[in-house]
């Protein structure tokens, strides 16, 4: 099996081995990928899932091989040529074929004609024989007996196994899907008026539309029509079956595609163009996903969270560095109640009360208006050093309601929760974003569509991968985030955070083996990615796996230093030559990452944190106009573009033909969630709520580092304390 799948998936028997082997030792992907590159030559953590994915299909296969051949065995009717196709068949789709003529189904047409004695007459129209003969010896009418006969007929071509692939090839490349508007939604504008009158070729439909025209279909507006090619696929069937009485098997050939194999190929089409468009939306939800969970974090600051609103007032909450709660409170500064010299007071107070150095405020409803207020009171007051940043507000309401923040906060409000959620999202985005069901956080589309065990397993899978890569504070860290350490669930994480409450927290890695029910098996796949600041053994604060500390050792003893003294130490690292450490189980490429990690031990993957400014003249969609050049934050990639934030709570697209000024095959060949980016406004849909945005311009276009946007028609000064009643109002 290891063979099938190195050569399909390219890579070298002996590391599909290897990883197969590990994985049935209870090895995780990321420790394999992490801390077995020895064993595996080295493939990261995508091709590890590969070659598992692939184990397990094929595993699958070969155990329905089995019952497969045990079915047809008790039948009687498995020969050795039956056997060898099945055994030898490498997909699922190709046994099942092998499979229908065998596979135990109700009474059917051809069923019946068998019991009325007819399976004579329909051998006697495959092969030209005598039929005037046999009818007259019978006493069943000739009509009768033809049609009985046909239907034996039918259904032998519709069980035909050879020529089904080659069907299924000529409906992919030949066949259309069309979509057409319900009578009732004649003329109506609605999200689905794109597809009203629509057809595309199969080989071309793009995931997302499939998706959109599967929920219009679903929400009973639009009806869907696989147009297959019956002419080109009828050709195939008549060259296999079509000789002895033609008339007759012609009048047979029609009644099996149209009764048997049409509405069985149109379904299979519907199913594969489903899986297609479910893999590849999961796979541009997951690598979104990974992007913003790999986020920049503001770090151990003092932070002020702000969850806007107009009617219900904006909740705020400051935190300390370590995101323990401090206090909350309501403020009223825009419309309708416009409290604004009165809540300016109260956040400026409690600025100065804790040394608030940042004010994290959710994008949501009212964001613009209580950004512009925030600034404002900032000037007034005479805070400019705190920075007022906008963070994605997504998901935080349904961490806010959920059980984990009962337990966290269960004396306070499930808005002050809220606000929480958002300020904690600026000193740590991963840490927080954990705590939230992945489809929650707002970076995919069509999640609720595709199918969800799929979409499950691959944001598990991300979330996990992202958590693994940056590491995790052992004594810090909450039970969610320590669920998803190689390893480890959630009931491991709970008993560890038990553990470490009643001890007041670890001072080694080794303690971890004190844990009840934490055995050998465990820390060997987690530990090397808990980290413990300030403990006993200096090399716990590295990704340095506790397996190699003996290794560490004797490599700090080789230059006359203690393990701490080596830690961080440049220079005497640099004097190390790895080939004279490599060992059974430690080569050049673990060793180099042990160095590597040496030099700075627990160095966080995540880059410097960006922070997008929006033009303070533009609030709403109202207010934006073509030409305009504005910055924004990419939320969404998506298969035919990027969405990005522009501050006015609707978010734009820059389509992928106006991405780049060179030609782009995926968007995350140019940007990812999260990158700041300069655009262009190009149109402005205020009835669809759609805004056209390119970042083909000179200059434009993602980049590195933070740049102050401006409107076409030069910056705008923000609105001082006094403006703002007159500003706000109306909105």
């Amino acid at each position: 099996m290891h063979n099938i799948i190195a050569k399909e998936l390219g890579v070298n028997p002996a590391q599909a081995l290897a990883v197969i082997a590990l994985a049935a030792e209870g090895a995780t992907v990321p420790f394999i990928a992490r801390y077995r590159k020895e064993k595996t030559g080295g493939l990261d953590e995508v091709q590890i899932r590969e070659v598992l994915e692939r184990h397990q299909y094929l595993s699958e296969l070969a155990e329905r091989k089995e019952v497969v051949l045990a079915s047809i065995g008790e039948q009687g009717k498995l020969d050795e040529p039956l056997k060898l196709k099945i055994l030898t068949c490498t997909t699922k789709q190709a046994l099942e074929d092998l499979y229908l003529p065998f596979k135990p189904k109700r009474r059917t047409k051809a069923m019946i004609a068998k019991e009325k004695g007819l399976e004579p007459l329909a051998l006697l129209i495959l092969s030209g024989g005598d039929l005037k003969s046999w009818i007259n010896g019978q006493a069943i009418p000739e009509t009768e007996a033809l049609a009985g006969a046909r239907d034996i007929i039918a259904e032998r071509i519709a069980e035909d196994p050879e020529p089904k692939e080659r069907l299924r090839q000529l409906a992919r490349s030949l066949g259309e899907i069309g979509a057409e508007v319900k009578k009732e939604f004649l003329g109506q504008k609605n999200k689905y008026s794109d597809y009203h009158e629509f057809k595309e070729p199969i080989r071309k439909i793009a995931a997302h539309r499939y998706l959109a025209l599967r929920r219009g279909e679903a929400e009973k507006v639009l009806r869907l029509k696989i147009e297959l090619p019956t002419e080109a696929i009828k050709e195939v069937l008549k060259a296999r079956w079509v000789g002895g009485h033609p008339a007759q098997l012609e009048l047979a050939l029609d009644d099996a595609w149209n009764r048997l194999m049409a509405p069985t190929l149109e379904a299979e089409l519907r199913a594969e163009l489903k899986l297609s468009a479910d893999q590849e939306s999961i796979q541009v939800f997951g690598q979104n996903l990974i992007d913003l969970l790999l986020a920049p974090m503001g770090g151990p600051k003092t932070v002020m969270g702000l969850d806007p609103g107009f009617r219900t007032g904006s909740k705020w909450v400051v935190i300390d560095k370590t995101g323990k709660f401090l206090e909350e409170g309501t403020i009223y500064p825009v419309e309708p109640q416009k409290q604004v010299e009165k809540s300016a007071r109260i956040l400026a107070q409690a600025i100065q009360k804790y040394g608030v150095e940042v004010i994290s405020l959710g994008n949501g409803t009212a964001s613009r208006e209580v950004m512009a207020f925030v600034k404002a009171m900032l000037k007034e007051y005479k805070q400019e050093q705190v920075l007022p940043v906008m963070v994605n507000e997504s998901g935080a309401s349904v961490y806010s309601a959920s059980d984990m923040a009962r337990q966290e906060f269960p004396d306070l409000d499930v808005s002050i929760r809220g606000a929480v959620s958002i300020a904690r999202r600026f000193q740590d985005p991963l840490a927080e974003l954990v705590k939230i069901d992945p489809k929650s956080i707002g970076v995919g589309q069509y999640q609720h569509d595709v199918d969800q065990k799929l979409l499950k397993k691959r944001l598990d899978d991300q979330v996990e991968s992202a958590v693994n890569k940056v590491g995790v504070m052992l004594n810090t860290a909450s039970v969610p985030l320590l669920s998803y350490v190689a390893g480890l669930n959630s009931q491991a994480a709970q008993r560890i955070v038990e553990f470490r409450d009643q001890k007041g927290g670890f001072k080694s890695r080794q303690e971890l083996l004190e844990v009840p029910r934490f055995g050998p098996k465990a820390f060997e796949q987690a530990a090397g990615f808990l980290r413990i600041d300030g403990g006993l053994e200096p090399l716990d604060r590295s990704a340095v796996h506790p397996e190699a500390y003996p290794l560490v050792r004797r490599m700090a003893a080789d230059l006359g230093l203690a393990v701490g003294e080596l830690i961080g130490n440049e220079v005497a690292l640099a004097k190390l030559k790895p080939q004279q450490y490599i060992t059974e189980t430690l080569g050049l490429p673990s060793l180099t990452d042990i160095l590597e990690e040496l030099k700075k031990p627990g160095r966080d993957p995540r880059g410097q944190l960006q922070v997008a400014q929006f033009d303070d003249s533009v609030q709403t969609m109202a207010d934006l106009q073509p030409g305009m050049e504005l910055e924004g934050q990419v939320t969404n990639l998506t298969k035919f573009g990027v969405f990005v934030d522009i501050g006015v709570h609707q978010d734009g697209l820059i389509h992928l033909s106006e991405l780049a000024d060179r030609f782009i095959k995926d968007a995350s060949e140019v940007c990812k969630v999260g990158q700041l980016i300069q655009v262009r406004v190009l149109s402005v849909d205020l009835e669809r709520k759609r805004i056209a945005l390119s970042a083909k311009r000179p200059g434009a276009g993602p980049k590195p580092t933070h740049t102050q946007a401006a409107k076409a028609s030069g910056p705008v000064q923000p609105p001082s304390l006094s403006d703002l009643a007159a500003k706000f109002k109306g909105r």
